[in-house]
């Protein structure tokens, strides 16, 4: 890692959430103990896991335990490149500094140029959506990717820096516009994805000159009105850019996830310090630009910060469309919102809070979506309500709305109006009680059996010592089955208030006693650390990580069934080259392309002494991030 990222890494796992509201490792703990659930838990996830071995164990049907994963594991080794299972592409399709729009610049290493970084690809790629052409078909073979860029490492994209702090005004600025998003046209031709060059869909949004609205019931309010909006309704740009998710009328939600880290100033000074406390602003920033600009400066804009922390839905079909912040998802650090949308057309968007001890949510829309009519869904998000997640101890799960007026959100704990509970949408939580989860991260639901897959990355704050984590910290995190009443698929019923939830995957090492990790006995590969994931159209899981360095084994994609004989037999599909995060999986309709992208490659190195300098491998060229492409060879079906 590099320092950058240590550092917000370091701030990211310092807990803010003061109360003593359940944790989710209670509840694990309590379910396992009980006979009937850990019987269960056997029966449904054959489990491996050194130091849980019993006779009851001995007893799991092996001979059958076949994957329908045709893939052979590759090796968990760190190298300074990538690896993909044999039989498959892997190629490069975009990497940051190349063009995005049709008058951009040539990349130009060690170059400070806001202005070109403002038309080229931004930096640190993680969320891609593949949006087919045209809008509506399954066209798997043309189409526009949508990847969010979450944040930058100064002192990997120019010499002489050490860290963050040390960047000036005008790489501050070159920092700016390389966050947000960028569109471009892809098409595959002769088996490969090529960028289509001056397409009318190109466009970079970033943060430094996008002009968006905020919509729902928190825009106007008082708090997010600043000295360069009197409105409270428009603000520049989006910050820390993490996953997202796609809407069935053609429009992607990216997240704000950690937007505290760009803001910095005494919060004791504003009238806010409450609300700033809970999200973890600190007086000292994660960036050179509180130096540079007021707005970063929370003495001087006080309500800056309260314009982010929200989703953001983009038209990619419209460059000439303004992104709205949707505050009726709620304010907090998404990792990304997925949607589900229910038989009776009901849309449900589920999201996780991405820092240790916070929650899971979900929102329900008010109206319904109109498969025939594009246009009116466009708004379908500013109005329902939002839910957050309790789990009880018999294995049900609780969506505990999110209303003003309601139990303790009223004036009496300084909610005034429903603007004030999304505003401050972790305290409302807090005084619902909430369940504190080990850093919900990817939620989404699986279209093929109707569940719901969460994944909590780690907890390394956790101290609780327990059947599911007999150790102080847990690094490896977890990956929970939410079940939503009614059916499979389409039948399932998202908008209930009444889940039930399992563990599918206790993360760590099943070699390791301490671990305690519990997978399908014949599991290839061991998974640390799951972070984004992806559902292909079998129903299947493909899951990548962040953080899995830390065990020396690479970050990557690994790859599961979800039910029958393979169910939690994880295989390892593809690994990220040194210090880079695994991100974006994303497939074509078809199941033959999945691209992926590829985080802060040689992180923990800096521009002047680069670990790798992956992709290009040139002298004088820094490692850069990128979005790949990864094919069969026989043009089939991945793992298919």
């Amino acid at each position: 890692m590099t320092e950058q990222f240590i550092i917000v890494e370091d701030h990211d796992d310092i807990p803010s959430n003061p109360t003593d509201n359940p944790r989710v490792s209670d509840m694990i703990n309590a379910r396992l103990t009980r006979r009937g659930f850990f019987k269960g838990l056997m029966a449904t996830s054959a489990v491996a896991g050194a130091g849980l071995a019993t006779a009851s164990l001995s007893k799991i049907a092996r001979a059958d335990a076949a994957s329908t994963l045709t893939f052979k594991s590759i090796p968990q080794t760190i190298t300074k490149t990538h690896a993909v299972a044999d039989g498959y592409n892997a190629d490069i399709v975009i990497r940051w500094g190349d063009k995005v729009v049709s008058d951009a610049s040539s990349f130009i290493a060690g170059q400070v140029d806001a202005n070109a970084q403002n038309k080229q690809f931004g930096y640190n790629c993680d969320y891609v959506g593949y949006m087919p052409l045209p809008i509506g078909s399954d066209n798997s073979d043309h189409g526009l990717l949508y990847v969010n860029h979450e944040y930058t490492n100064a002192e990997m994209m120019w010499p002489g820096l050490k860290d963050a702090m040390g960047a000036s005004q005008e790489q501050a600025l070159h920092e700016i516009a390389a966050h947000g998003a960028s569109i471009i046209e892809v098409k595959k031709e002769n088996g490969k994805w090529n960028v289509i060059e001056r397409s009318k869909y190109a466009r970079r949004i970033s943060a430094l000159d996008t002009d968006m609205v905020i919509t729902g019931p928190a825009a106007g309010h008082d708090r997010l009105k600043t000295g360069t909006d009197a409105t409270g309704t428009r603000v520049v740009g989006t910050l820390n850019n993490c996953a997202g998710g796609k809407t069935p009328w053609g429009t992607v939600l990216m997240a704000e996830e950690n937007f505290n880290g760009y803001f910095g100033g005494d919060i004791a000074k504003t009238n806010e310090e409450r609300n700033h406390k809970r999200y973890g602003i600190e007086p000292d920033s994660w960036y050179s630009w509180v130096k540079y600009f007021d707005r970063f400066n929370v003495e001087k804009e006080p309500n800056e910060p309260n314009k982010f922390g929200w989703m953001v839905e983009v038209d990619p079909y419209d460059p000439t469309s303004t992104p709205k912040k949707r505050t009726a998802l709620g304010r907090f650090k998404h990792e990304g919102a997925t949607v589900f949308v229910t038989a009776d057309n009901t849309v449900v968007v589920y999201s996780g809070d991405d820092q240790r001890f916070d929650y899971l949510y979900k929102f329900v829309a008010s109206k319904k979506y109109n498969p025939s009519d594009r246009a009116s869904n466009m708004d379908i998000l500013d109005d329902g309500t939002l839910y957050v997640a309790k789990f009880n101890e018999n294995g049900t799960l609780d969506w505990m709305p999110i209303i003003h007026g309601e139990g303790p959100l009223t004036a009496a704990n300084d909610f005034n109006s429903m603007a004030d509970v999304l505003i401050e949408t972790r305290r409302a939580a807090d005084l619902l009680g909430a369940t504190k989860m080990d850093r919900p991260e990817d939620v989404e639901p699986n279209p093929v059996n109707g569940k719901v897959y969460v994944m909590l990355t780690n907890n390394s704050k956790r101290t609780d010592v327990n059947v599911v984590n007999p150790r102080a910290k847990n690094v490896h995190g977890h990956i929970l089955e939410l079940t939503p009443p009614g059916g499979r698929g389409k039948d399932a019923d998202h908008a209930a208030t009444t889940f039930t939830w399992d563990i599918m995957i206790l993360c760590g090492n099943p070699a390791n006693p301490d671990d305690k990790a519990v997978y399908h006995p014949a599991a290839e590969s061991w998974v640390s650390c799951p972070d984004n994931m992806a559902v292909d159209h079998r129903g299947r899981l493909w899951i990548s990580t962040d953080g899995a360095p830390n065990s020396n084994i690479p970050d990557g994609m690994h790859a599961t069934d979800v039910e029958g004989p393979g169910r939690a037999l994880t295989k390892f599909f593809f690994a990220c080259p040194e210090g880079a995060e695994m991100c974006g999986p994303e497939f074509t309709p078809d199941g033959k392309t999945l691209f992926l992208a590829v985080q802060h490659p040689a992180d923990g190195s800096t521009y002047d002494a680069p670990s790798t300098r992956w992709p290009d491998f040139v002298d004088g060229m820094p490692a850069r991030p990128s979005v790949v492409a990864v094919t069969k060879q026989d043009d089939g079906e991945i793992a298919g």
